[in-house]
């Protein structure tokens, strides 16, 4: 009598036959991710109470609920903005690690500025809500406060959500524009819109025109649909095939940057 010794192959549940291929989990995550980093578009309406007159706001003008919502959405694009740079590094450092390196830490400084900006708007709250109206409180010391935090807000955003992002987009754009994973024509955006948003932060920084001019708007439009189409892109498209994503591929990590 002889011993049947043949071993049949594993029964893959549906469970296991559909399950997502890691590159795809990563090309979705990071697009869901890219496109989170765009909520924070209606903070100039919900930011309008305080924008048009700090002092005013901090004793008890307009409504504090826009500024709540608005904080919080902001605190969302840093976290979401952070997440697209950890999620994306495994792939970008296989294509440079320096590149994928710099991607995640000019996220870090873009997200720590926001955070500040946001504890400035969050600290007009508190002296709107606990001081104002107290006795003994100097209105003129608490107006003049409030402008300051205001002033401390507008320079961080500059810092954070206008000039970061030229670093960003420049870093990632390469990565892709190198790689081929998504079509060339979204690096190239990248690759116009960060020399133009830097020359309008110049400008800005030195005065020629406000935060929220035209020309300002005008000058990071590239950059925004570059970033709103790449997530697009990676959440219905996900990476294109190349041997990057196969797993074959030249690149490595102990190589230097070519």
């Amino acid at each position: 009598m002889t011993a049947n010794t043949s071993i049949n192959p594993p029964v893959r549940g549906p469970a296991q036959r559909r399950q997502m291929p890691p590159m795809r989990r990563i090309s979705l995550a990071a697009g869901i991710l890219y496109v989170l980093t765009f909520v924070s578009i209606p903070t100039l309406a919900l930011y309008k109470a305080l924008k048009d007159d700090a002092g005013a706001f901090v004793q008890g003008a307009g409504s504090t609920a826009g500024v709540q919502w608005g904080a919080l959405s902001e605190v969302i694009v840093g976290l979401a903005g952070i997440g697209t740079a950890v999620v994306l590094y495994p792939v970008a450092k296989r294509v440079s690690q320096t590149a994928a390196l710099g991607f995640v830490a000019a996220r870090l400084v873009e997200t720590c500025l926001i955070f500040v900006s946001v504890v400035s708007l969050l600290t007009i709250l508190t002296l709107r809500n606990d001081v104002a109206g107290t006795a003994g409180t100097d209105s003129a010391s608490l107006v003049t406060i409030s402008h300051s935090l205001m002033a401390t807000y507008n320079w961080t955003f500059l810092l954070s959500q206008s000039l970061m992002p030229v670093a960003c987009d420049l870093l990632l754009g390469y990565v892709l524009y190198r790689s081929a994973l998504v079509p060339r024509i979204l690096p190239i955006i990248a690759f116009i819109g960060a020399p133009l948003l830097l020359a309008s932060d110049v400008a800005i920084y030195f005065g020629a025109y406000g935060a929220v001019s035209p020309i300002a708007v005008l000058a990071a439009l590239p950059v925004a649909v570059f970033e709103l189409s790449l997530g697009i892109y990676l959440i219905v498209k996900g990476f294109r095939q190349t041997p990057l994503t196969t797993g074959h591929t030249s690149t490595d990590n102990d190589q230097p940057d070519t």
